[in-house]
């Protein structure tokens, strides 16, 4: 069994190593995974996780929050949080313009006290985004000679009984675990031996954060003794919390930790992952639906209003975004998606597909995959159309006005861009480009160059402009279109190199909805997996949206929960499999 670490911190806290230095030193130790969880700080997960991509150690999405109750710091772990979430991020400005307000105040009294110690000097100390803790000043502080060691510095200036120390305003941390519980995350309770507190305190507070939603508590540490890894493991059992461990290290800051083995014996299994995942797919809450297991309701989607009326209610509505969800990147599903995709469905849940693609391309990719046999309902166009493929019967459309969509081509035509759109079997240009070809052979699809797309579609499903190399280009355009038609077009990114409009009465989100009283389930019962920016209002109105780890940020952003891996390594697997 190898190794893990669950508790690192990177140059984006108090750490001396970059995420990527850190990821290289994990791949050298042979670490199977390890969480980045730098304090009050989320700034270094985009850059680790675009990294860690193509890594054979996994990366754990975390942040460790500083709380505080009356006279002791408590720090609170959390595992897989939805980081991009709004409500996450101003919590965190809270915190960190807590921080900066004491740092300041602290650099004047440790300046005052006759230290060589500026704010602007220390912040020039460190790299940009850094949050500035108290090990950032003890550094400073050493390499200016003020002090012999790091350790001097904490005990004469440092400590929280220092004349020089600020204090700082800071959260209870019931308010952290309910943060991170609200984002998705799994809260775990910090190396709980450093607090010195008594039995009954300790046990006071296990039992407060308990009740606030914690999940777990630091069982194995650096510098835990066994007398107290063993009275912690016991604290787990008596209040069912999962066991996590972590070295706690911070490269150079503390030149006695080392990543994965702590003070040389630390071994952290990787069953503890396996927990912190339960964990987190239990709040998903698939398990805890009205599925009964006997359940007789079939699989297919195909209904008319008729035959729904009075039938029982599917215990769910799956429905996927097909590119980069539940396609890996060379198009197909693989076995062990397929796999648990026919196991959910034999138990009663009923599967369905959101795309952009034309309906004309999704068509032949549901033939081509085998997935005509579940009869789904097929949301195409972004929305603009829902089609029972069982019944081979449209049943939703919008469509752009004639007016808006001939402004948009002259504004396409303005700025030299391709733009194109479809007949019901084709797509159609009024010009050959790089970019049609590209997007003929993306879709699978036919495509005809002729005179004036809208006389033949004047009210098209949508409008495609696309640019190759440049997606700034398309953002600016996006601006120039929003400006104008946002009352009447969505103008949104399915991928970076196509923006599409669509009517604003269209998107997924609104078809999701459509789908679901289409196939009479209720909302509370609907699922979403989807990845892209042209995905967001579907990820957001889903009961349940999950998001890719290969995502936009837009799609994270919106989802409730996101994928341990990627659409390459059965991302979805997890959260059909259960």
């Amino acid at each position: 069994m190898r190794a893990i670490d669950l508790h690192v911190h990177s140059t984006y806290s108090d750490g001396t190593m970059t995420p990527a230095e850190l990821l290289k030193l994990a791949e050298e130790r042979g670490l199977s995974a390890f969480a980045l969880t730098d304090h009050d700080a989320t700034k270094g997960l985009d850059e680790i996780l675009a990294l860690s991509a193509d890594s054979p150690v996994e990366v754990v999405p975390g942040i460790e929050i500083t709380t505080a109750i009356p006279g002791k710091d408590i720090h609170i772990l959390g595992y897989y949080i939805n980081y991009h979430r709004p409500e996450l991020q101003e919590f965190l400005d809270n915190l960190i313009f807590t921080r900066e307000d004491r740092n300041i105040k602290m650099c004047e009294r440790l300046h005052e006290a006759g230290l060589s110690i500026t704010y602007e000097a220390l912040r020039n100390s460190v790299t940009p985004n850094t949050i500035l803790t108290r090990a950032h000043f003890a550094r400073f502080l050493l390499d200016a000679g003020e002090v012999s060691s790091m350790q001097e510095a904490f005990s004469r200036y440092l400590g929280d009984r220092c004349p020089t120390y600020v204090h700082r305003e800071k959260v209870l941390p019931e308010e952290a675990v309910r943060m991170i519980r609200k984002v998705g995350g799994v809260p775990v309770l910090a190396h709980p031996i450093l607090y010195g507190f008594s039995d009954e305190k300790l046990e006071h507070l296990i039992v407060s954060l308990k009740e606030a939603g914690l999940a777990g508590i630091e069982t194995v540490y650096s510098t835990y003794l066994p007398a107290d890894e063993r009275k912690i493991r016991g604290l787990a059992a008596k209040y069912d919390l999962i066991m996590t461990g972590g070295s706690d290290f911070h490269g150079s800051n503390k030149p006695h930790i080392q990543l994965g083995s702590g003070m040389g014996k630390l071994f952290i299994p990787e069953e503890f992952l396996d927990h912190i995942k339960a964990e987190y797919l239990k709040s998903y809450g698939l398990k805890s639906s009205s599925l009964s297991e006997n359940s007789t309701v079939s699989g297919s989607a195909s209904a008319s209003s008729e035959e729904t009326e009075d039938a029982p209610s599917a215990p769910g509505l799956l429905t996927f975004d097909m590119d980069g969800t539940l396609l890996n990147d060379q198009k197909q599903i693989t076995p062990a998606t397929r796999d648990a995709l026919e196991k959910i469905i034999q138990k009663g849940y009923v599967f369905t597909i959101s795309t952009g693609r034309p309906l004309t391309s999704i068509l032949r990719l549901v033939d081509s995959l085998d997935l005509q046999k579940y009869k789904p309902l097929i949301s195409a166009f972004n929305g603009g159309c829902i089609y029972d493929s069982g019944q081979g019967k449209l049943l939703h459309k919008e469509v752009l006005d004639a007016d808006t969509a001939l402004e948009i081509k002259r504004i396409a035509q303005k700025h030299n861009l391709h733009f194109h759109t479809y007949t019901e079997r084709e797509v159609i240009a009024e010009r050959e480009t790089d970019e049609l070809r590209f997007y003929s052979d993306y879709v699978r699809m036919e495509y005809r160059v002729c005179e004036d797309v809208l006389a033949e579609e004047p009210c098209p499903y949508k409008i495609i402009i696309m640019h190759l190399t440049d997606r700034s280009i398309l953002e600016n355009l996006q601006k120039e279109i929003l400006e104008k038609f946002s009352d009447r077009v969505q103008c949104i990114f399915s991928n970076d190199k196509f923006l599409e409009m669509i009517p604003i009465t269209s998107g997924k989100g609104i078809a999701l909805h459509k789908m679901c009283d289409i196939l009479n389930i209720p909302f509370e019962n609907s699922y979403a997996f989807a990845d892209q920016d042209n995905d967001i209002s579907m990820l957001a109105e889903a009961a349940h949206g999950v998001a890719l780890v290969n995502g936009s940020k837009g799609a994270k952003k919106a989802a409730d929960f996101i994928t341990f891996s990627d659409n390459n390594h059965d991302g979805l697997l997890p959260f059909l499999n259960l």
